[in-house]
């Protein structure tokens, strides 16, 4: 499993690299409607729209998931008529994406890790 353990927020990417990855993700996926990254302490990186609203909502969903099991939930992808949800927690870090139908999940979900694994190694999330 991944690492979904907090980070502190003197090791977390700063807001601009954040808001460089998230614009990233946007390019990359037509599908999207609107993303967050997060860093370990649910503190809000960047986000599309109000982030306070992506704190809440992420924190009530990876809490909802994480109540499931014994273990934090790395992924999750949640699915109905109107769109889709993925979130995503690896090295210390979150990102939400949400996105029309039928969005492709496995390559989402790939780019979603790729950018959280260069944001924690340091870099902006555009690798």
């Amino acid at each position: 499993m991944a690492d979904v353990a907090p980070r502190s927020t003197e090791d977390a990417p700063n807001g601009a690299a954040a808001e460089r990855a998230l614009a990233f993700l946007n390019e990359l996926s037509p599908d999207m409607r609107g993303g967050a990254i997060l860093g370990g302490d649910g503190s809000v990186l960047a986000a599309d729209g109000d982030p306070s609203r992506w704190r809440e909502d992420a924190a009530a969903l990876f809490e909802a998931s994480d109540r499931a099991d014994e273990e934090a939930a790395e992924q999750i992808h949640i699915g109905t008529e109107q769109g889709e949800v993925f979130a995503l927690r690896h090295s210390g870090l979150a990102a939400i994406a949400v996105t029309d139908r039928f969005a492709l999940a496995s390559l989402l979900l790939f780019d979603m890790r790729a950018l959280l694994r260069d944001l924690a190694a340091g870099g902006d999330g555009v690798a």
